[in-house]
């Protein structure tokens, strides 16, 4: 089984717990105003790699992954690739490697094929990392490209099943730091019992310079960086009841 990868990072360290071993795969269906890797929209892009290859390499790092690390899939959008995650993560299992997906859910289908597929991916997958980019469908279609129905029900999927989560938010001021969009993500993280961690990222412009190789208008031109209060006060209003 191939995939088709962006890039691989053998030492993350802010993508799930641990040192990670965190592969970027290319293609993604949302076109978030923000989004720091647009190089990895084009699902024909990246370079194609087999599982056995990402495997015989990540066994070069597994004394440092696996006593409290482990693999993260994330984008581009892993979704997208689902069999080609599945039987990643499986053969991870069998190393004893604790796996990540780090998703925006943006590809989530209710179709009977994709939910079975799905459900044996979830087998072997011991964290997902859920982008939630803004509650509201249309400020999120605005925001992203796409509504955000079908994130919301992955995510509820995501909760009847126990798959532990961690919920990310970009926190952009003017876009998504309204007090009552932020009482909305609340209430839903509030109502899904297994979000175990809650990331508020800043909004940064540190892949602006992508969207101008890349020939595209980038369309926050003007907007800032949350400041130290204004972080404070989302995490305040968004830590969840469980914590």
């Amino acid at each position: 089984m191939n995939g088709r990868i962006h890039s691989i990072e053998t030492c993350g360290t802010v993508d799930g717990p641990g040192l990670r071993y965190v592969i970027f795969t290319q293609g993604c269906l949302l076109r978030c105003q923000f989004c720091h890797n647009p190089d990895t929209w084009n699902r024909t892009g990246g370079t194609e790699k087999s599982v056995e290859e990402i495997i015989e390499d990540i066994k070069e790092y597994l004394p440092y992954i696996k006593a409290k690390g482990g693999i993260t899939v994330s984008g581009g959008e892993p979704l997208l690739q689902i069999d080609f995650l599945t039987e990643l993560f499986q053969r991870c299992k069998e190393l004893g490697i604790h796996t990540a997906i780090d998703t925006s859910g943006g590809c989530f289908s209710s179709s009977p094929a994709f939910l079975a597929k799905m459900e044996v991916l979830l087998k072997f997958t011991d964290l997902v990392l859920l982008d939630l980019k803004q509650m509201d469908a249309d400020k999120h279609k605005s925001l992203t490209g796409m509504t955000n129905k079908q994130i919301q029900d992955f995510a509820r999927l995501l909760a009847e099943r126990d798959i532990p989560v961690w919920i990310r938010r970009v926190l952009i001021p003017g876009l998504t730091n309204e007090a009552e969009e932020l009482q909305h993500l609340k209430e839903f993280i509030d109502g899904l019992g297994n979000v175990e961690k809650l990331e508020v990222l800043p909004y940064h412009t540190m892949g602006v310079y992508k969207w101008e190789h890349l020939g595209l208008e980038y369309p926050l031109e003007g907007y800032r960086s949350p400041s130290k209060q204004e972080m404070e006060q989302a995490e305040d209003i968004l830590q969840p009841a469980s914590f």
